[in-house]
């Protein structure tokens, strides 16, 4: 037995909205820590992957398939934002890759030395890359948050408002 479309969809909006709680405490590990060992890095991250998986399996394996054969103005506008949220992601990796590879050469997730600054490790431009990291996450978090407003409006319209 097949589920339904409209099943399939519930679980996609269940799935996504998952997702958010898991960025928001991810984030707020980071905020709270004193300290950004390896364990809290590992903690955090663990958070912030399971809702990047809640939301990219259901893209990836529902939203994407079906998007050209249902491509009017609001599916469009729901792509445009959720690309747009994937490449602020990918921008802020580039920033998150560099730090992590200067504090990992300098054992600062190991033995954290609260007097090492991070603008005195590594490169010179370690700075720039923490601007980037901060761009990234805000900006994926912020188009997440448009792309979820127009998926959870389409939904509605598609599968609730239906006459």
């Amino acid at each position: 037995m097949a589920l339904s479309d409209g099943t399939i969809a519930t679980g996609v909006l269940v799935s996504v909205t998952l997702s958010f709680p898991c960025f928001l405490y991810g984030a707020w590990i980071m905020i709270d820590a004193d300290e950004v060992t390896w364990g809290v890095l590992t903690h955090h991250l663990k958070f912030i992957a399971t809702g990047l998986t809640l939301t990219t399996v259901p893209l990836l394996g529902w939203m994407l398939p079906r998007l050209v054969e249902q491509l009017n103005g609001f599916a469009a506008i729901h792509a445009f934002l959720g690309l747009q949220a994937y490449a602020m992601l990918a921008f802020g990796f580039t920033g998150i890759v560099r730090v992590f590879r200067a504090k990992w050469e300098h054992d600062l997730y190991h033995d954290y030395d609260e007097d090492v600054l991070l603008d005195e490790i590594g490169s010179d431009r370690l700075q720039f890359f923490r601007r980037r990291i901060r761009i990234g996450v805000f900006g994926y978090v912020f188009f997440w948050i448009l792309a979820y407003l127009v998926g959870v409006a389409r939904y509605l319209m598609k599968y609730w408002l239906v006459s």
